[in-house]
């Protein structure tokens, strides 16, 4: 365990995770804390699991005598665990020459245990030779535990003894003795095992006659791929030390080692062992029945041939005998007293019947009779059947579960990983060999819950989901490849229907038929076709298993896989595909979005192409997967917002399985998602551009060309889908947020600071007083307060806009899902409208009468509803509330004075509406109104009132001093303001007598001659 630690984890990484659970645990300060004790075990122990690290001096002697043990005792386990077979694993393994296996795992623990006395490893020569001889006479690689293997040659280097004692195993000719002996021994193997699973080969009687045999040849075939696997391996090799390396190519050499030849060795080894397991394990269920049958047959034959000899049965010219007749009696009653639970005894009384019954047919001249020598011969067969039958031990299955372990080669098995894949590629069937592998390497989880089982520890379950769930996760990435092959097909296939294959008319000339016939291009996609088939039949005839305690399921496998595979290549196209220049002139946004659509419908015709061969819902697992690619990547952009980031392991999107990839940003955007949204906000940028309201087209303010219109957001439908509107659309929620509270900063901070600015909105306010009226010499205090605030207005202006900006996107948004929605399903439509109207007016009801229902606090209906009436655009984002605001003093006048500052700037346009006058001082109007009406939206509703008062006060006033000094027309910035007010109750759907009530409707009808 110790040893185990300090490979998986390095010294400073436990120092640190004691000191920070030192830190946060509340039981440090108790007096029976073993906290020291376990410091000072834990600590550091300067070794590096990196390659080419050196070891440290006395290492691990040194970290195994940290705590204290008994020298007697360890003297007794080493003294054990040399002379003895404490594993009982020789009656397993009979031939001397498989010892070393046999005794491996002994070993394993002898070689650890001696760290403990390192006097033996250094001085004592004779206890150490007799080690070596013992255990490494042909062997000098081990593994000690779930596949980690251990060198000896570099083990006991600074080991004076030891090394010398495994010098004579590592001399040349003894290397070249073992490595030829396997080599050999892999080449007999291979044909013999192919042969045994030739179809129809093991059957019954064969096993049942050979058992002996074929446990030989599984003894073999695990003991060489045993050797030459942990041999071979290049873990346990340092590339640094030159002895090491000449070693390992010697064996290889010699070996004439071929990792495929191996590989296929270990293949057929586990089939055939799986094979013979699943029989013997039939073989043993059906033990006492089949015995009791055959003994039954041969007592019913007895009595009827003792039947024939009495003269009565009718069977031709056979005298009548009472001597044989009694005689076949007697051994009917004696195959019937034959008892089962007494094997041995049964064995050997059936043997001597046997004998009697050859006998009775010599002495008695039976054989001119040929019905009585059947009826013999077939009794004869049925007591061989009943020998045969006894001899069915549980031994035999004990012995192929301890020959068959492959928990050495947990680790290096991994090696192997790219010969499986490019031999299911190869030939997909190969998959039902795997199979049989990979329940050989489950094996391996035998190991480690031995011990946890037999002390009934409650840990068995956590350790075992733990081995079983590598291992499948093992699985898994072999299988991988299924899926990797099949994609790399499909983009053969999209490529084909895409560009050279044409599209049938509903109507053709006869003549023209061969030119849409276009054999062999349709060729070609069903031969890629049939491959995709042949690759999923492969994976379903893998059936289900339990790999330790999980079960895997192959078509569960399979969809897995191919969603791994479509989330992988998904998100990468996303990825590489959205990517802008901000420099590009026009904006790459609408080209790139075109390709990006092109791409995903590929994917998608793909998928529906390809889901009948595969047997999967190909439309269900594309939605699925592209909403959560999506969703995963809106959630991580919006990340930057937070204060606690959601990580991965705690995203509801991300799965260990079919994991999501992250790529690292390109700029200032996490994700694709953000650098789209960022593009999108680029050029409809209110600084630069002018949005006109009833074509929903943006405007380039300088060359008046159009710079991008409502298609935008049908593209991004088009490329995207439902989810990436919906993703979008949050993200730019996100950043309206960010920017209110920027912009309630600046104005607490910077503007309600400044005392100058104070003052004069103090002034202001005691010059418009009492609201209602109207103020004196209107056009000169108006225009000194906004001569004296001029100064703080460009930062509030651009906050402003830039919500405006974000509103009018989201409320383009909003639209195309409606539009899609109704389009694409409009009972779900229809049913979220009646829904959302009918709880309204619930709602509206009861705030009227407080006894009518209300949904209750713990109810979730109505922020379960807002998702789905979000996600089918049935929402006005003007209306909704984004930040929690506190009573701020001056707030309507400082609005009040940015607007009518704002007003010089924009002219009135028939054609266009309100316009800006200079493209060197831009402002859009569109985004201003939005941005202030969704500001004061964030405010009580006094607010907004008291704001709207103040507008139509200024109306009045302009006016009323217009009248007197006779000017006919009306002023611009009355226009200005009157437009405000216009575009505000449009805005916000509410009723006209809300402008009406703070100017008089003369004037708006003057206003209207005017428009």
């Amino acid at each position: 365990m110790l040893l185990v630690i300090d490979q998986k984890m390095e010294g400073e990484v436990r120092e640190r995770m004691l000191v920070s659970y030192y830190r946060y645990s509340a039981a440090r300060s108790s007096v029976d804390s073993n906290l020291d004790d376990i410091c000072k075990l834990l600590r550091s122990t300067g070794y590096t699991s990196h390659p080419g690290a050196k070891r440290p001096p006395n290492y691990p002697e040194s970290y195994f005598q940290r705590v204290p043990i008994s020298p007697t005792f360890i003297s007794m386990v080493i003294g054990r665990l040399r002379s003895d077979d404490i594993y009982n694993q020789v009656s397993a393994y009979p031939l001397p020459e498989h010892r070393s296996t046999a005794l491996a795992t002994q070993a394993a623990m002898l070689c650890v245990c001696l760290y403990f006395t390192p006097s033996i490893l250094h001085t004592q020569q004779a206890k150490m030779r007799e080690i070596v001889d013992k255990y490494f006479p042909d062997n000098w690689v081990i593994s000690i535990y779930m596949g980690i293997t251990v060198n000896l040659v570099e083990a006991w280097e600074p080991y004076k003894a030891a090394k010398t004692a495994l010098n004579y195993t590592l001399e040349t000719a003894n290397i070249r003795e073992q490595a030829s002996r396997y080599a050999a021994s892999v080449e007999s193997l291979r044909p013999q095992v192919q042969q045994l699973l030739k179809e129809g080969f093991l059957r019954e009687e064969i096993v049942l006659d050979n058992i002996p045999k074929l446990l030989n040849c599984l003894r073999d075939c695990n003991v060489a791929i045993r050797w030459l696997m942990l041999h071979t391996a290049e873990s346990a090799y340092d590339p640094n030390n030159k002895r090491l390396r000449q070693i390992k190519d010697q064996v290889i050499n010699d070996s004439k080692y071929n990792p495929k030849v191996l590989f296929q060795l270990l293949l057929d080894t586990a089939q055939f062992e799986f094979i013979l397991k699943e029989m013997f394990k039939q073989m043993l269920a059906e033990k006492q029945l089949k015995w009791e049958s055959y003994k039954k047959e041969g007592s019913e034959r007895m009595m009827e041939l003792a039947e024939v000899f009495s003269g009565v049965k009718p069977l031709t010219r056979v005298e009548k005998n009472e001597n044989l007749q009694a005689w076949f009696r007697e051994i009917s009653k004696q195959i019937e007293s034959l008892n089962y639970e007494d094997s041995t005894a049964a064995g050997r009384k059936t043997v001597q019947l046997i004998q009697a019954l050859v006998e009775v047919q010599e002495f008695h001249q039976l054989e001119s009779n040929l019905q009585v020598c059947q009826f013999l011969a077939d009794t004869r067969k049925f007591l061989h059947q009943m020998i045969r039958t006894i001899n069915i031990k549980e031994e035999v299955l004990i012995t192929m579960q301890i020959v068959g372990d492959l928990s050495y080669a947990w680790q290096i098995i991994d090696s192997f990983t790219s010969i499986m894949q490019e031999s299911i590629r190869a030939n997909p069937t190969m998959v039902t060999k795997l199979r049989a592998t990979f329940l050989k390497l489950a094996s391996a989880l035998d190991l480690p819950l031995l011990r946890i089982n037999q002390v009934n520890s409650p840990d068995l379950l956590s350790v075992s989901q733990f081995y079983s769930g590598e291992l499948v996760a093992y699985v898994r990435k072999v299988l991988q490849i299924i899926p990797e092959s099949m994609f790399t097909s499909l983009a053969k296939i999209i490529k084909l229907q895409i560009h050279d294959i044409m599209e049938v008319p509903t109507r053709l000339d006869k003549d023209k038929l061969k030119d849409y016939a276009q054999l062999s291009a349709r060729y070609e996609v069903a031969k890629l076709t049939h491959a995709i088939s042949v690759f999923t039949e492969g994976i379903l005839m893998m059936k289900t298993t339990l790999v330790g305690i999980i079960k895997v399921d192959p078509k569960q496998l399979l969809e897995d896989g191919i969603r791994k595979e479509l989330v992988k290549r998904v998100a990468y196209a996303l990825h590489k595909g959205l990517i802008f220049n901000p420099k590009a002139k026009p904006s790459e946004l609408m080209p790139k979005l075109k390709e990006m659509a092109a791409t995903m419908d590929g994917f998608y015709r793909s998928f529906e192409y390809i889901q009948d061969y595969v047997s999967i819902y190909g439309l269900k697992i594309w939605q699925e997967e592209v909403s959560r690619i999506i969703n995963y990547n809106v959630e991580q952009e919006c990340n930057s917002f937070l204060r606690t980031k959601i990580q991965d392991w705690q995203s509801v999107y991300q799965s260990t399985h079919i994991p999501i990839p992250k790529y690292p940003s390109v700029d200032e955007s996490a994700t694709f998602i953000g650098r789209l949204c960022r593009e999108i906000l680029r050029i409809t940028d209110p600084k630069t551009t002018c949005y006109i309201d009833q074509l929903n087209t943006w405007y380039d303010m300088r060359t008046h060309q159009e710079v991008t219109n409502s298609r935008l957001f049908s593209e991004i439908q088009d490329t995207l889908g439902t989810f990436g509107l919906n993703g979008l659309d949050r993200l730019l929620c996100f950043m309206i947020v960010k920017e209110l509270q920027n912009f309630l900063t600046v104005l607490q901070k910077n503007i309600l600071k400044d005392k100058a600015a104070v003052d004069v909105f103090k002034a202001l306010l005691s010059a418009v007083n009492p609201v209602k009226g109207i103020v004196a010499n209107a056009s000169k205090v108006y225009t000194n307060a906004v001569a004296k605030t001029q100064k703080i207005w460009p930062a509030y202006l651009e906050a402003i806009m830039k919500v405006g900006q974000m509103q009018i996107l989201r409320q383009q948004i909003a639209n195309e899902l409606n539009y899609s929605c109704k389009f694409d399903s409009k009972h779900l439509a229809a049913a979220l409208d009646n829904l959302n109207k009918s709880l309204l007016s619930d709602i509206e009801a009861h705030y009227q009468d407080p006894s009518l229902p209300y949904p209750k606090e713990d109810n979730t209906l109505l922020y379960e509803i807002t998702a789905y009436l979000e996600a089918a655009g049935i929402h006005n984002p003007l209306n909704k509330i984004y930040i929690t605001t506190k009573r701020l003093p001056y707030f309507p006048i400082v609005n009040f004075l940015f607007l009518i500052a704002q007003l010089p700037k924009l002219q009135y346009n028939k054609s266009q509406g309100m316009t800006c006058r200079k493209a060197a001082d831009p402002v859009d109007w569109a985004p201003l109104v939005l941005g202030l009406l969704t500001l004061l939206k964030q405010f009580h509703s006094r607010y907004t009132e008291h704001f709207l008062a103040l507008i139509g006060q200024f109306i009045r006033s302009i006016m009323e001093q217009c009248t007197s000094q006779k000017i006919p027309d009306m002023p611009s910035d009355v226009v200005g303001a009157l437009m405000f007010l216009e575009d505000y109750v449009r805005y916000t759907k509410l009723p006209r007598k809300v402008a009406e009530a703070h100017v008089p409707s003369f004037i708006f009808d003057e206003f209207r001659t005017v428009l």
